[in-house]
């Protein structure tokens, strides 16, 4: 009896170990094709005679090029401090690019993208970005790294938006992770009150005051990734220019 649960629990262990290597051998594949995928991507539409001097008011990214790959190409996304620098899709809903890449080839990693109940070039009060938090910091992996004392330190907190058309500078107001939940992911507001104490909620979360000040009138984005397997990473800011 002994030696036949001792063998029900060493096939169980290598059906394990056999389980967690084949996952591990996908994950390195999905992200090698990614990675594989933002070089090609940034050698094809990156602009090179662009002023850097003048970066955040030239058109630095080829939309036509980015546009010929995926249609659904709505704008780019930079955040200076940890790396993130992709362009932003949108499908006709939020699970699409959950697990797609950017050329909509089936793929664990995902994409960044934007909600589909909003609109780069006509902002929304609240402007949803999304995407996965990967372990080794590509999409929105490395947003963690900005979680220290060392970010909130800095003068500057700035979140770039390039779309075909027009370019956006947000400045980041709060930074949090929470329990999964959806009371930050509303996009439209009946009055001024509410969308006020929207914003003072998110205020409200924020590991670090960085003391902007908000009012009815302005728009704002959030982004959004997980944390861990129960929460959230979240990171609001507001449109300055």
């Amino acid at each position: 009896m002994k030696k036949i649960l001792l063998s029900i629990i060493l096939i169980v262990l290598f059906g394990s170990i056999i389980y967690s290597s084949y996952n591990i051998m996908l994950w390195f594949k999905d992200n090698k094709k990614t990675n594989d995928l933002i070089i090609n991507i940034k050698e094809e539409v990156y602009k090179t005679d662009v002023d850097e001097k003048l970066d955040e008011e030239q058109d630095k990214i080829d939309f036509n090029k980015l546009i010929q790959i995926n249609n659904e190409t709505v704008g780019w996304i930079e955040i200076k401090e940890n790396g993130i620098n992709y362009p932003i899709v949108r499908h006709k809903d939020n699970s699409h690019y959950l697990n797609h890449s950017f050329d909509n080839t089936y793929n664990d990693a995902g994409w960044i993208f934007l909600d589909y109940r909003n609109n780069l070039n006509s902002l929304d009060k609240n402007n949803i970005i999304y995407a996965h938090g990967r372990i080794d910091g590509s999409m929105f992996g490395s947003l963690k790294y900005i979680y220290n004392e060392k970010y909130f330190s800095n003068d500057s907190h700035n979140i770039y938006i390039y779309t075909p058309t027009r370019n956006y500078i947000f400045e980041v107001f709060s930074f949090y992770h929470i329990k999964t939940t959806n009371d930050y992911l509303q996009t439209s507001f009946n009055n001024d009150k509410e969308f006020i104490d929207f914003i003072n909620l998110l205020k409200k979360r924020s590991r670090y005051n960085f003391n902007v000040l908000l009012d009815a009138n302005d728009k704002i984005i959030t982004l959004s990734t997980c944390y861990n397997n129960s929460e959230k990473l979240v990171v609001h800011a507001k449109l300055i220019r």
